[in-house]
């Protein structure tokens, strides 16, 4: 069994380490926000992941009916009839966020149906994505909507809001019928509508794919006066595949398909090229994860919750947010799962079972708030260290060279502070097995639809438990030295915490 030997510097000055994972989630569709079920997962995720933002994308959907017909003129000819903006649906979407005690973030997007001449569309409910055919109509759309909330809400609790300009509008013929070009003059006209209602509203984009057109919106948003306030893009570590054009900070063997390491890479990158801009605003990653596939089995694995505590390991610190895509299975941009897992996106399943992926966040959010260093480990297998309220919190994660390699195990020794209360330490694993909702489901006959009574059952056990007793054990070296030693899945996580 190979050794993982880390020596945490328990005599360090701390590091600030902030919980970026925390303030900030997604849900597929602003249409699914009203659902009961998307409610209960929010507030689930509220009270155990601390998030306070929920980004949906496609508020203007064609079913939220913003701009439509009006009931009253149902009689009048169809060459009689005319569109307005109709707000109903929004409000009842943000409304539910707001009695959870959420915030919305307000995503313009998409071309409501009627205000545009292309005819592009994604998803199954059809969405238009091109231009608006009049930036002047789309500005007055825009302020109206913005108007509304301030009425209805109060302009405090809007200032409290973020706003961000459409969804990634470099993928050409997928979330954006025209260029770049066109997007930047999209900006501009939004960008104007919504400082037009309040110039304190945060704003801000360009929500691109895979880190793209950073440094090129950056220059015109100058050129322009339309300055964001805040920085929004995306990245999976799959992305690689397709060539991405985004500024990339790592050694070539990390920029190829596959590796483990291209997200880091390219949030680095962006970094980077923004401390060469002396940037001061804040920086979302308001999508990111280990692949952008809507069908990956290996999402079910424990490939995932390792990916997520590598990477926030690595670049946490790098940006104010990162908000996994995304929170729940209730999805359909692909499709709708035909069964409780499928290798869909979300951190829960369609019923709101903790899958490893959620879990991680939890062992995240376990950890303090200041970070010691630690030596010992490689850019696969290492740890986070942090002092917290009781003690010190020590969170392990190893991830493979590779997703489909074999399983092994680690021996893993952590270097124990002089203090520290051996008889108090505690060891919580995510394993293959161990707090693994989806190894229990797969024990069940993996059904599609499990019954209510086998829901209850994996509901029961699907908390964070800690390893038995036994699973830990404190050596004592010649030198008076202590260590604390488990054995360790790779992929997996094991959160070790010190009192």
């Amino acid at each position: 069994m190979k050794s993982l030997r880390l020596r945490p510097d328990w005599a360090a000055a701390p590091a600030p380490f902030a919980h970026t994972w925390a303030p900030l989630c997604n849900i597929d569709q602003f249409r699914w926000l009203p659902r009961a079920d998307v409610l209960r997962q929010l507030a689930l995720a509220r009270d155990e992941l601390g998030i306070r933002h929920v980004r949906a994308a496609a508020m203007y959907s064609p079913e939220m009916a913003v701009w439509d017909y009006d009931l009253v003129d149902w009689r009048k000819p169809a060459a009689e009839k005319q569109r307005r903006p109709n707000w109903q649906l929004i409000d009842i979407a943000i409304e539910g966020l707001l009695e959870l005690g959420l915030k919305p973030i307000y995503t313009t997007c998409f071309t409501p149906v009627g205000l545009s001449d292309d005819t592009t569309t994604v998803w199954p409910d059809k969405n238009p994505v091109g231009m608006p055919r009049d930036l002047s109509q789309w500005q007055a759309f825009v302020s109206g909507g913005i108007r509304h909330c301030i009425e209805r809400y109060g302009r405090d609790e809007v200032r409290s809001w973020y706003f961000e300009c459409w969804n990634e509008p470099n993928l050409k013929g997928n979330f954006f019928g025209g260029t770049k070009e066109d997007f930047f003059q999209l900006w501009s006209a939004t960008w104007r509508a919504v400082k037009a209602v309040d110039p304190a509203l945060r704003f801000g984009g360009p929500s691109t794919a895979r880190g793209e057109w950073i440094p090129e919106f950056l220059d015109f948003a100058t050129r322009d006066g339309t300055p964001p306030d805040y920085l929004v893009t995306h990245v999976y570590n799959n992305d690689s595949g397709d060539a991405p054009l985004s500024p990339f900070d790592g050694p070539a063997s990390h920029k190829v398909k596959d590796s483990p390491h291209f997200a880091t890479g390219v949030i680095r990158g962006v970094r980077a090229e923004l401390e060469s801009r002396a940037w001061k605003g804040e920086v979302h990653w308001n999508e990111w994860g280990r692949s952008w596939f809507p069908h990956d089995p290996d999402k079910e694995t424990m490939i995932e919750p390792a990916f997520i505590v590598k990477t926030m390991a690595e670049v946490s610190q790098t940006a104010d947010a990162f908000a996994f895509w995304c929170l729940s299975d209730i999805y359909n941009q692909a499709g709708v799962s035909s069964s409780e897992f499928q290798g869909n996106y979300g951190l829960v399943s369609l019923h709101g079972l903790r899958k490893p992926s959620y879990l991680a966040h939890q062992l995240l959010q376990r950890l303090g708030e200041r970070r010691l260093p630690c030596e010992g480990g490689d850019d696969l297998e290492n740890a986070i260290v942090t002092p917290t309220a009781n003690g010190a919190a020590v969170l392990v994660y190893a991830y493979p060279a590779t997703i489909h390699a074999p399983l092994e195990h680690r021996e893993v020794r952590v270097a124990l502070p002089a203090r520290a209360d051996a008889g108090r330490a505690r060891l919580t694993r995510l394993g293959a097995e161990e707090n693994n909702v989806f190894a229990a489901w797969r024990a069940l006959g993996a059904p599609a639809y499990p019954t209510p009574a086998q829901l209850a059952a994996l509901r029961e056990q699907n908390q964070l438990r800690a390893a038995p007793a036994e699973a830990l054990r404190i050596e004592t070296a010649p030198d008076g030295a202590r260590f604390a030693v488990f054995t360790l899945e790779c992929p997996g996580v094991a959160l070790l915490e010190l009192e």
